[in-house]
């Protein structure tokens, strides 16, 4: 396997990921390239919390190359996401708004791995919150054997329909490679307009970023 010797800009990155694997083996791969990656670029995890589908097979190569894993879950998910025996930390919330603004609080950027309705609404949650200027964290789409060709053909359909502002289209970052995709993220600096200053929303109500600096407030 080939080493990563830049150091990252990142201490940890969320995946957004499934809790089933999908029905082909190349999602699986998908999900193992990117925890490999990660663990390459001493990168540490933050995800959904969850042991089956990509969620298990991303937190185990994490966790078994030496990195940290956070695994943030709502209580009444718990029966159908844990199934077996979990890894690294298990951060119990009381619902899907705080599950998501934990692991928001958490990450220095976000990625999203193949998934269904729960993966795409925390992956448009994190682009509307940059949109706003709520973070100004990178948000990237793994986009495995084009599956989410059909999601990005709408949003530039919604540019040239007027729906979405032109730099707020570059808001989202797409690769077919975890290793291609990481690049882009390192090399990412947000270029749109935000909608309203991050210092004018109120971050108690999420947290302190991390990294962000409680004087500039």
């Amino acid at each position: 396997m080939e080493e990563t010797n830049a150091r990252s800009k990142f201490t940890r990155i969320c995946v957004f990921c499934g809790s089933n694997a999908g029905h082909r083996k190349v999602f699986s791969d998908a999900a193992l390239e990117l925890g490999n990656e990660l663990v390459q670029r001493k990168i540490d995890l933050v995800y959904g919390g969850g042991s089956v589908g990509l969620m298990g097979l991303i937190s185990q190569t994490v966790y078994d190359g030496g990195c940290h894993v956070l695994g943030v879950i709502p209580k009444a998910l718990m029966p159908l996401e844990i199934s077996g025996e979990t890894v690294g930390e298990v951060r119990t919330v009381s619902d899907m708004h705080e599950r998501k603004a934990s692991m928001a609080r958490e990450a220095d950027a976000f990625i999203a791995l193949p998934g269904g309705y729960g993966t795409m609404e925390e992956l448009l949650e994190m682009i509307t919150w940059a949109q706003l200027g709520i973070h100004k964290k990178p948000v990237g789409l793994l986009n495995v054997d084009g599956y989410y060709n059909s999601l990005l053909a709408l949003f530039d359909n919604g540019v040239k329909e007027g729906f979405i502002k032109p730099g707020a289209r570059q808001i989202v970052i797409s690769a077919p490679t975890a290793k291609e995709l990481m690049t882009k993220l390192e090399q990412y600096s947000p270029s749109h307009e935000h909608v309203a200053s991050h210092e004018s929303w109120q971050m108690e109500q999420l947290g302190k970023y991390p990294g962000e600096d409680p004087n500039a407030r």
